[in-house]
């Protein structure tokens, strides 16, 4: 399979493949101290982005296929998987932030070394252990209607920064937002 083209590449404006930092304004409790990996941003439809740092728990991959209604590899792993809370939207949506090296029918590639996957064989990949070398799986996601987004980021409700892999696939995901407003070099 060939990769995919890198979303929003040409537009200087499109805010896909940036962090979104919590700032001092941010009004909403749900995204309190959040970083949010921006998947989508165009004029006309909006924003879409997925919570990095919001773990909520961690499951076997049995349990995790079972809530998921979702039927289990026959080799799958006996390992756990941390799920994250990705945002209020369709919190029942799975998604699979994950780095290029495998990818499967459907995945976007957001940026050089970030892809996501809204199909359940990426996470059947992972279960088996041939899945991609980083990922983070989350469930539900953050958007905004056309206008929103930037108007949120004028009243410094949210900061942004270039994507780090270290911050997307944080292994103290507690400590990313903190990190993530360090490499901004803000006191907030």
């Amino acid at each position: 399979m060939t990769a995919p083209q890198v979303a929003g590449a040409q537009d200087r404006d499109n805010l896909a493949g940036q962090l979104l930092v919590a700032g001092d304004n941010m009004g909403d409790p749900r995204f309190s101290e959040t970083v949010v990996f921006m998947v989508r941003h165009d004029a006309a439809q909006g924003a879409m982005g997925l919570v990095v740092n919001r773990p909520v728990l961690s499951t076997s991959f049995f349990s995790l296929f079972e809530r998921l209604r979702m039927d289990a590899p026959d080799d799958v792993s006996q390992g756990e998987i941390v799920v994250h809370y990705g945002g209020p939207v369709e919190p029942g949506q799975g998604f699979m932030l994950h780095s290029p090296d495998v990818l499967v029918e459907g995945s976007l590639a957001v940026t050089d070394s970030v892809a996501m996957t809204t199909r359940g064989e990426m996470l059947r990949r992972i279960a088996r252990g041939d899945g991609p070398a980083k990922s983070l799986f989350v469930l539900g996601y953050a958007g905004w209607a056309p206008g929103q987004l930037e108007w949120e980021i004028q009243q410094g409700a949210w900061l942004v920064i270039p994507t780090e892999d270290a911050l997307v696939f944080a292994e103290e995901p507690e400590r990313t937002w903190e990190r993530a407003v360090a490499r901004r070099g803000l006191d907030l």
